[in-house]
């Protein structure tokens, strides 16, 4: 099964409901089949999210909410962490201004909230997908510098990273999020 089915798979696990990314116009290249660089890491990118999507396959709400360790973190907190961090990072790199997306230090993207949804969280993680591919199809190059935003925890000066940096960092972060043993 390739990564997309995958995570159509998982996604449709999830929610109870099938999920089909949107065709392309006649003619135009998917992004996952973009040649090069771009392809590879869009490709890379489709396998780490079907192996994190594996992890809440077939929960219901309750079980996505349920702290396992003495963490706070659960597997809803991590897909929607997951979500806004990939979501703060292409803005980043689209916007190109070296702002801090809103929300992007916001602490209460490592949890599950009440009213969230495993469904509506993997549909919204599925929403950033598509975003970070058309966002990577449009770029000119990986090579493409961006300034980063400041941190607390950041130097005082101006860093910037190239769109390859950010990519990888996105997928590094996606991998970081997958349990030991759930891949396929």
């Amino acid at each position: 099964m390739n990564a997309q089915a995958s995570a159509s798979s998982a996604s449709s696990a999830a929610s109870g409901a099938p999920s089909a990314a949107p065709a392309p116009a006649p003619g135009a290249v998917a992004p996952r089949d973009l040649p090069g660089e771009r392809g590879e890491f869009l490709r890379s990118m489709a396998e780490q999210r079907a192996n994190l999507l594996i992890t809440v396959r077939g929960l219901d709400d309750e079980r996505a909410a349920r702290r396992t360790t003495v963490s706070e973190l659960t597997l809803g907190g991590l897909l929607r962490h997951v979500t806004q961090g990939e979501r703060a990072w292409i803005r980043i790199l689209a916007d190109g201004e070296g702002r801090a997306p809103e929300g992007m230090f916001d602490m209460d993207q490592y949890r599950m909230r009440e009213d969230d949804t495993l469904a509506a969280l993997v549909a919204d993680y599925e929403a950033a997908a598509r975003a970070t591919e058309e966002t990577v199809a449009g770029l000119p190059g990986l090579d493409v510098t961006v300034p980063l935003p400041h941190s607390p925890w950041g130097p005082p000066e101006t860093v910037h990273w190239s769109a390859r940096r950010i990519l990888l960092h996105i997928v590094r972060e996606t991998a970081q999020m997958v349990p030991p043993g759930s891949a396929a």
